[in-house]
């Protein structure tokens, strides 16, 4: 069989089970497989796949088929132009991650150079967050905490990958990280999604991802409750706490940090103009 037979039956059986761009897909799966970049999958179109190669890309497709993440099976994904290790342990970074971690670095940079400019990401999971501020802002110290130990490990991996140095806590958002220590910026992409809209999320979320990076509690916003009580301690005077939101309750999270006697900006888009980005200060005096 050829790669172009491979390409054209792939896309037809990941189409049948209801995975989005299909022949992308198969592309993606079949480029992993035979170890070559996907756009010169197009000049070997006659190519015939060996009886292993085949074999190989048939159980790739399998598992797409069954709604398992391509990056999963892939073994990574892009983040801010940075390659990152994924597995089950951690979420798949998003594009809408991206924009709070270029939101974080702007504000980073802008710290005066006789000022802190210590971070903390709070829930690491891939350590996506903390790496792009690391790689983005050299001068910076990147903190990362993470309740699961195989999240953290896969974060000291990625973090080794890209000669980002961070110094990683294992515990639940601040209950390892040193009581004396105070951030600029903390930042986070928390669990936000309600218990009960977990089942209709898309098999991939679902049926995939962690659990407990994904859920929020009843109403999806116990840890905004959480961050809004516990980080003012942690926080500069002039520092910022940046947030990623769920787009359905982004007023309600604002209200909790406003109770909390924080100053909240306005909730900024994402790139479909939906609530994406909690930025808030914590009031003088």
């Amino acid at each position: 069989m050829t790669i172009l037979e491979v390409i054209q039956r792939g896309a037809d059986f990941l189409a049948k089970k209801a995975v989005l761009s299909p022949r992308l897909q198969v592309e993606s799966l079949l480029a992993h497989a035979l170890r070559m970049p996907r756009m010169k999958l197009y000049l070997n179109f006659e190519r015939s796949l060996t009886q292993e190669e085949l074999d190989a890309v048939r159980a790739l497709v399998q598992r797409r088929g069954n709604r398992e993440p391509l990056q999963y099976i892939v073994g990574s994904a892009p983040f801010c132009a940075l390659e990152l290790a994924v597995n089950p342990h951690v979420l798949v970074p998003r594009p809408e991650t991206e924009l709070l971690a270029e939101r974080a670095w702007i504000f980073l940079k802008a710290s005066p150079p006789d000022q802190s400019a210590a971070a903390l990401d709070l829930g690491t999971g891939s350590g996506c967050l903390a790496i792009a501020l690391a790689v983005n802002v050299p001068r910076a110290a990147i903190h990362a905490s993470d309740a699961s130990a195989d999240a953290l490990a896969l974060a000291r991996e990625n973090a080794a990958r890209h000669h980002a140095a961070i110094r990683f806590y294992h515990g639940d958002l601040f209950a390892a990280v040193p009581p004396s220590l105070r951030f600029r910026l903390i930042v986070s992409n928390p669990p936000y999604i309600p218990t009960e809209r977990i089942q209709t999320l898309d098999p991939e979320v679902r049926d995939h991802e962690p659990r407990q990076a994904l859920d929020g509690g009843a109403d999806g916003l116990d840890f905004y409750r959480r961050i809004a009580a516990e980080s003012g301690l942690f926080l500069e005077p002039d520092g910022r706490l940046m947030l990623e939101l769920d787009e359905e309750s982004h007023a309600a999270a604002a209200e909790i940090f406003r109770r909390q006697n924080w100053i909240v900006e306005p909730v900024e888009p994402d790139y479909n103009q939906r609530p994406r980005i909690l930025i808030a200060r914590r009031q003088a005096g």
